[in-house]
């Protein structure tokens, strides 16, 4: 090994020259210190929990512990900006959502690009939405229900749980797909939000699934459609709003890891390399279905992708209807 000496101190040098000394030194020891989730919203909501329920075991598979963090705010803008503009060494990391394709529709001035102020490492998990109306409305499908709002233009309502959420952007998908003339009351929130559903204070709703199963099965309201590819397991009986014909609607809540763009490739594939072999683990898939969420993991170039499809179809939906975060 000693005559190569000379060529590794020459490598080190260049590598010192161009900048690139730290990124080759993080690439070969990572990880070799704690590693920090961000999630942008407060504990307790579905993606602090997904986070929490699998940084355990990609600390395992890295070596290393790792931590979630919760800064919420501005629709987890807060936590998007403090990692783009963290060292791209792969020890801060976002627990992407949404927010990623659809808040530079919705805010203004928001000081990064969620296109390219990130490097996508790979997807954990998604969870789907399920479209909800009020038990005692007279319709048993979404083809029924379709009918029934074209045949009273203006009059029905579907609640969400604010402007410019992912819930009201699905309603809005819904409005355009069907070409329906349906009003939009924003709640604070989902919890009265699905009060009033209810209490038939408002007629329709989407919800995420997880949130909506209790009330679904103890039939204070009625799913008709759920919003994925796929059928959800917990609703076998439920078909998605594809089979219903509504055609290529989709509007699924996805959740994945991202470091700050210019992060070692080496440093991603390691990191992607530990999901891929945790959400293998069938442990791991029996957990995501005791939360309501789906496996849903990839390569980062496919993260990369459902990115930049998802942004352009959400976009369509949110200067068409003039939508801004509130």
């Amino acid at each position: 090994m000693r005559p190569f000496k000379p060529f590794a101190l020459y490598a080190r040098a260049f590598l010192y020259c161009f900048g690139l000394l730290s990124a080759f030194n993080v690439s070969a020891d990572f990880p070799d210190k704690p590693i920090k989730i961000l999630v942008g919203f407060a504990p307790g909501g579905g993606s602090d929990i997904l986070a929490r329920t699998v940084a355990p075991a990609l600390g395992e598979a890295l070596g290393q512990t790792v931590i979630v963090d919760n800064l919420p705010g501005a629709g987890g803008n807060r936590a998007m900006a403090e990692v783009a503009r963290a060292k791209a060494d792969g020890y801060t990391l976002l627990m992407g959502t949404p927010g990623l394709a659809t808040n530079a529709s919705l805010y203004s001035n928001l000081g990064f690009d969620p296109l390219t102020a990130f490097e996508p490492i790979g997807l954990i998990g998604s969870v789907q939405n399920v479209l909800l109306v009020q038990k005692d409305l007279p319709v048993s499908s979404v083809t029924e229900l379709i009918a029934y709002i074209k045949a009273r233009p203006g009059k029905l309502n579907y609640a969400s749980p604010g402007t410019g959420t992912s819930l009201h952007l699905a309603g809005e998908l819904f409005k355009s797909a069907a070409n329906l003339d349906i009003v939009h009351v924003p709640y604070k929130g989902g919890g009265q939000a699905m009060t009033d559903l209810m209490s038939g204070q408002v007629s329709v709703m989407f919800n995420v699934l997880p949130s909506a199963l209790p009330q679904i099965k103890a039939g204070t309201v009625k799913a008709l459609a759920v919003t994925g590819l796929v059928r959800a397991s917990v609703l076998p009986d439920v078909p998605t709003m594809i089979e219903s014909g509504v055609l290529n609607y989709t509007a699924f809540t996805w959740n994945g890891l991202l470091a700050p763009s210019a992060t070692p490739p080496q440093v991603i594939l390691t990191i992607n390399t530990a999901i891929q072999k945790i959400l293998a683990n069938p442990e791991m898939a029996k957990r995501y279905a005791s939360i309501g969420t789906d496996v849903m993991s990839g390569t980062p170039d496919a993260f990369k992708k459902l990115i930049q499809e998802e942004t352009q179809k959400w976009r369509q939906i949110i200067e068409s209807n003039s939508l801004k975060a509130e």
